[in-house]
């Protein structure tokens, strides 16, 4: 088949972390739990009106023809795989994606070129749970899904002279999920029972349905830290749009595990929390005498 261009949004996603899962549960246990979640993928990528050009790894290159259908997918994709229940081991599997649109070479069911690989470097830098994407690709999106999306930073790209402005495609807290998501699965989360997070500190464990204060003060905070780098009022965990979102109101920082994922320092930040994990106030997670609190979104 003759090579031909074409404007397409090219997709990448992946499971995040899965050398570690292998390790944690053996190639048999992982492999299985893996290959459930990319026939998910595959499955969400062709009722988005789109098509996988290859399996690469434990992850996928997926083709659209347009930027909010590859929007719309990656939405979806991580909507179905948080709402996976956890393993018999309690891990929580979790992906990460990037997209760009623009011109690519299409050869066969192949794709190659500038946005290709563009594309590639923003799931490369995408965290658990994260899609992202380029400045070009926010400007083609439709006036809607722009809004869901966030300005990260400037990154540099390999065989770029300027770094690219990195965006992220605010996926879980749409007030409105069929902005993200399409009409069937948007009916199907609808349906799903109220959100709720149980919160273990100090080996107690609380199921909250609402926001959760942090700090030292005993006044006017749900759980109540003792370390002394621990502010006085120092995060607090809010609703948003059926998601746990951890906001950090400190001096010190707070320190972040999802899942597998690596350890994220929020400072005067917030994360939407998915799954299950684990933070610290002041210091990291794995850090001796750290006072932990674990959560688990369910």
């Amino acid at each position: 088949m003759a090579q031909t261009k074409a404007n397409l949004a090219v997709l990448f996603v992946d499971v995040s972390d899965s050398t570690g899962l292998y390790e944690l549960l053996g190639d048999s246990t992982a492999f299985g739990a893996v290959r459930e979640v990319i026939e998910l993928l595959k499955r969400t990528t062709v009722t988005a009106g789109g098509r996988v050009a290859k399996s690469i790894g434990d992850g996928l290159m997926c083709v659209f023809p347009s930027a909010d259908a590859a929007a719309k997918a990656a939405g979806e994709m991580q909507w179905h795989v948080a709402a996976r229940p956890p393993l018999k081991s309690g891990e929580q599997l979790a992906i990460r994606a990037g997209f760009r649109v623009g011109t690519a070479i299409q050869d066969g069911e192949d794709v190659f070129g500038d946005t290709v690989n563009i594309a590639a470097r923003m799931a490369g830098l995408a965290l658990s749970g994260q899609v992202l994407m380029d400045a070009g690709t926010v400007a083609a999106l439709s006036p809607r899904l722009r809004e869901s999306t966030r300005r990260i930073n400037a990154m540099p790209v390999k065989g770029k002279a300027e770094p690219v402005q990195v965006h992220e495609l605010l996926w879980q807290m749409s007030s409105d999920r069929t902005v993200i998501m399409g009409a069937a699965t948007a009916a199907g989360v609808a349906s799903v029972r109220e959100p709720r997070i149980t919160i273990t500190h100090g080996g107690k464990s609380t199921v909250f349905k609402s926001t959760i204060y942090f700090g030292r003060e005993a006044a006017g905070n749900d759980v109540v830290m003792t370390d002394a780098k621990t502010s006085r009022r120092h995060a607090k965990i809010e609703l948003r749009a059926g998601k746990f979102v951890l906001v950090d109101q400190s001096s010190n920082g707070t320190y972040v595990v999802i899942s597998l994922a690596n350890e994220i320092c929020l400072k005067r930040e917030e994360l939407i929390l998915y799954a299950n994990g684990r933070f610290a106030f002041g210091h990291g997670t794995a850090e001796p005498g750290a006072e932990i609190v674990e959560f688990n979104c369910h």
